[in-house]
């Protein structure tokens, strides 16, 4: 019954993505005569989807951002994640609706109202991001609505949550330090080392990320594999690109920058697309002269296709990498200029 009373709440109006709803019971809710059903409600839901199979695999202490700007409500489990606790409150009835766009959990009781600090102890496994007031410019004497919570965000978030699940704890980690630059992307491709290969010996990748994330393109394996020999992909590193140096079309294993990619999908969302590597990549250049010509672009690559010769640079640059780690091969690749770049700073992301 309290649900259409959120029609006039512009900031809960506003997103209008999967939603999951933390349902308290009626009598609990009689129970508190001082409660504002509205606000609680807002306080109860949260933006995305979160089955009960998903709640257990959040880790202890969890903070979920409500449809309430700036409020999170806390989840937290017994010893064995049999019991799930969303803001102290257990859920009695998990899962009891769900049509693939609202999920709804019956809880034991209502969560207290929450503060307006409740997102501010932050945890490296929060799940929130500062909430920024945007600006209203009135019109006719009228402010606008709050501006909906971007789907990025949401999307941002939920890749958080997948891949620290999957064992890319660093990558979700830079994925959260580097918040402000990515959440102003329409999408984005990255390319990721996990933490295995990262404490094994793959430091340059900490400080380098940027240099694996592809702005604005939403690449999946398919498309990936339809990119000719010689296709450039753009990065977040300003001047640098990726280069296609083995297409699949070859009928051998594709590689980008001579790197096989070794996880394809490893995570996926509307917004957001992950493929595990072997390697960080090494940094190339394609060749400026005529006779080499120059490298394609993304959008030639997908449909056209290029002619594909040896190169004594990128045959050496090739010959430092193992095939058996699915690095690297002795096969085609276009003319390239292969860079040897010494990262001198490996402590920040």
């Amino acid at each position: 019954m309290a649900v259409p009373t959120l029609s006039s709440e512009s900031t809960a109006t506003a997103w209008s993505g999967p939603s999951t709803l933390f349902a308290p019971s009626d009598a609990s809710l009689h129970s508190c005569y001082s409660c504002s059903i509205p606000s609680l409600l807002r306080e109860h839901i949260v933006p995305g989807l979160f089955t009960m199979d998903y709640l257990r695999k959040l880790a202890f202490g969890t903070k979920v951002e409500t449809l309430a700007p700036g409020k999170c409500i806390t989840v937290t489990s017994s010893s064995v994640k049999t019991k799930i606790f969303i803001g102290g409150v257990e859920v009695t009835r998990p899962d009891l609706f769900n049509n693939g766009f609202l999920v709804i959990h019956g809880i034991q009781g209502y969560i207290a109202p929450l503060s307006p600090f409740s997102c501010d102890v932050e945890r490296l496994n929060s799940l929130t991001f500062p909430f920024q007031q945007p600006d209203r410019v009135p019109v006719d004497g009228l402010s606008p609505p709050l501006v909906q919570p971007a789907v990025m965000r949401l999307m941002m978030r939920d890749a958080i949550l997948r891949l620290r699940n999957n064992g890319f704890s660093i990558l979700a980690l830079a994925i959260r330090v580097k918040y402000a630059e990515l959440v102003a992307l329409s999408n984005m491709t990255i390319f990721a080392l996990d933490d295995f290969s990262i404490f094994s010996g793959s430091y340059s990748y900490i400080s380098s990320v940027r240099f694996h994330i592809v702005p604005n393109q939403l690449l999946t394996i398919a498309d990936l594999e339809r990119l000719s020999v010689g296709c450039t992909l753009p990065t977040l590193e300003s001047g640098q690109t990726l280069v296609v140096t083995t297409a699949a079309a070859t009928a051998a294993p594709m590689r980008i920058n001579y790197v096989r990619i070794k996880m394809p999908d490893v995570m996926r969302n509307l917004k957001i697309a992950v493929h595990g590597i072997y390697l960080p990549f090494p940094r190339i250049h394609p060749s400026t002269t005529p006779a080499a010509g120059t490298a394609q672009s993304f959008e030639q690559g997908m449909f056209g296709s290029s002619g594909a010769g040896d190169s004594a640079a990128a045959s050496s640059a090739c010959a430092a990498l193992s095939e058996e780690d699915g690095s690297c091969g002795m096969v085609p690749v276009p003319p390239v200029k292969a860079t040897l770049e010494v990262e001198d700073n490996h402590y920040g992301l």
